[in-house]
């Protein structure tokens, strides 16, 4: 992780901190296009590593925001049963519906266009929906990354602290 915090220290980004073994950086930027950083961190890693990692990137707004979205934060639902899955991007109302309709009870999936918001109450060892959600996501042209719940609130701690 370290090597991680030193590339995007190379590629002009200020304060990077990394949490756990997963890729998660948290950052400074004066950068208002994320599609720009984006492609910019994209090449930069696999030009460092080489492997493509596709970059998700949220702001803090956009982090406090999905944390006030997710239905299932109301139902005090288990940090490691509350799942959010981060997309690359936006979501149709269809593809959204469809990608929904992939669990069956007592999973749950829940969207607001950008995240998906999965329920495990079973926990994800034994689920076929992670599974079945990237099968349904290939259909659509974006990706995702999955973050339960206490990385969710751990990675928005660390954002606000910089």
């Amino acid at each position: 992780m370290s090597e991680l915090r030193d590339l995007y220290e190379a590629e002009g980004l200020k304060n990077p901190r990394t949490y756990i073994q997963s890729g998660n950086v948290v950052f400074e930027s004066k950068s208002k296009d994320a599609g720009k950083l984006t492609a910019s961190l994209n090449r930069a890693i696999e030009a460092r590593f080489g492997f493509r990692a596709d970059v998700v990137l949220r702001t803090l707004e956009e982090m406090e925001g999905l944390v006030a979205a997710n239905p299932l934060v109301a139902r005090n639902v288990g940090p490691t049963q509350n799942v959010v899955v981060f997309l690359s991007g936006a979501l149709t109302p269809d593809v959204a519906a469809a990608v929904c309709g992939v669990c069956v009870a007592p999973e749950e999936v829940h969207s607001d266009g950008r995240h998906l918001f999965c329920y495990y109450p079973n926990g994800q060892g034994q689920s076929k929906l992670g599974a079945a959600l990237e099968k349904e996501l290939r259909k659509a042209p974006v990706m995702g990354t999955a973050r339960n719940w206490n990385t969710v609130l751990k990675l928005l701690e660390m954002a606000r602290a910089i």
